[in-house]
């Protein structure tokens, strides 16, 4: 299903890239082992028109179970604040904020935005991935809540506001890949365990 994105517009370094997929190789060695061991063994490479790679995606081999019902999140079966994948940047990278980040190894975990007024209209959904810098989260089965999180996650992108990418669950499994959705939203196709999801891997909401 083809999702709109209103004002979405890209960075200025990405604004005329186009992006495809590729195979990825193992996880990365920086990770706590038993991270690292958690993660599928072949992940997603993410690659610029002119052949650079963006960004390289490892998702859980297994999806986190046991999560509460949340309003309005794609993903609420997996608990919050659970760590879902592991991204890497070979060079600078941008969150779903156009925030920028260095290059390097993050984590993934699952949050939902408050409801709260504050956040209504940034994403058809609750769902985002907070990126947390590898060498500050280790364990593996962790699960902090919003304000925890947030705090880990403010270490990444050196602001005020946490480091993000939108994410929902697919309606259906699809095949890994890389498109374009929207107005010039890169959306990457995977699943975490056996559950398909999509997130938004580049692309700036401006609203």
């Amino acid at each position: 299903m083809r999702r709109v994105f209103l004002c979405l517009s890209l960075a200025a370094a990405v604004a005329s890239s186009q992006y495809k997929y590729e195979a990825a190789g193992a996880p990365p060695e920086e990770l706590a082992p038993a991270i690292r061991e958690a993660l599928q063994k072949t992940g997603a490479k993410v690659v610029a028109s002119s052949g650079a790679v963006f960004a390289e995606v490892w998702f859980r081999s297994q999806a986190p179970s046991g999560g509460a019902a949340e309003e309005g999140a794609s993903l609420s079966g997996i608990p919050h604040g659970a760590l879902v994948g592991v991204i890497r940047f070979p060079a600078k990278g941008a969150d779903r904020r156009g925030q920028g980040l260095k290059p390097g190894v993050y984590t993934l975990r699952l949050s939902f935005y408050p409801v709260d007024g504050a956040h209504q209209g940034v994403s058809p959904q609750r769902d985002f991935l907070l990126l947390v810098p590898a060498a500050e989260d280790k364990d593996l089965n962790a699960a902090p809540d919003y304000e925890a999180l947030v705090k880990m996650s403010v270490k990444a992108s050196g602001t005020a506001h946490p480091a993000i990418l939108s994410v929902w669950k697919l309606e259906k499994a699809e095949p890994a890949g890389v498109k374009q959705e929207g107005e010039g939203g890169w959306v990457l196709h995977g699943a975490i365990g056996s559950v398909p999801v999509g997130v938004i891997v580049v692309g700036t909401h401006t609203g």
